[in-house]
């Protein structure tokens, strides 16, 4: 796990900065999102985030290094590696979930046609509870 000390990061000391350090970059949330939606392999967290190969290689090291997510080895030659959740990026999917809501509710066009694409591949953690649907 990584523990930041808050008097060494830049601004104010506060513990969103911290976690900012860690998931802060747009990739690391969108691999965070693919692990939980079962994409667990490099080639499927890269289709699902559309992010280069180099960026998503950048993350996993990262995140593993925060112990985020773990890497477990599925075959030995050439290594390959299924890529897991930890209790830490566990507890994360109630702020995927809650930008979900807010990206629904106020980023995305009420008629964009890919609207509701989530949904066909969405688990209960990823669940949509926004305003909207919850009026229906």
């Amino acid at each position: 796990m990584t523990i930041a000390a808050l008097a060494e990061l830049p601004g104010r000391p506060c513990p969103i900065a911290a976690a900012l350090e860690v998931v802060g970059d747009r990739w690391a949330l969108l691999v965070i999102r693919e692990l939980a939606l079962g994409n667990t392999r490099f080639g499927g967290i890269v289709t699902g985030t559309g992010a280069p190969r180099d960026r998503v290689a950048a993350r996993l090291k990262s995140l593993g290094d925060a112990d985020v997510i773990t890497r477990v080895a599925y075959q030995s030659t050439p290594p390959r590696f299924d890529y897991q959740l930890t209790e830490s990026g566990r507890a994360l999917l109630p702020v995927l979930a809650a930008l979900l809501v807010w990206g629904k509710d106020h980023v995305v066009a009420a008629d964009d046609p890919d609207r509701d694409r989530h949904l066909t591949r969405s688990r209960p953690q990823l669940s949509d509870t926004s305003r909207e649907t919850q009026a229906r």
